[in-house]
């Protein structure tokens, strides 16, 4: 039963396109918490 479950998701969830979309995700992610010291400069800019 294992072995038709690691099927479905090797087949339907972790598709390349898929993969893709993680990996973007991740790398926005990373971006916005590289550069989140930098973000009280523009969130009080209009006060």
């Amino acid at each position: 039963m294992w072995s038709a479950v690691k099927i479905f998701f090797a087949r339907y969830i972790f598709t390349r396109e898929n993969g893709l979309a993680i990996l973007l995700c991740l790398m926005l992610i990373l971006i916005i918490i590289l550069t989140s010291d930098a973000s009280p400069q523009w969130i009080y800019q209009g006060f």
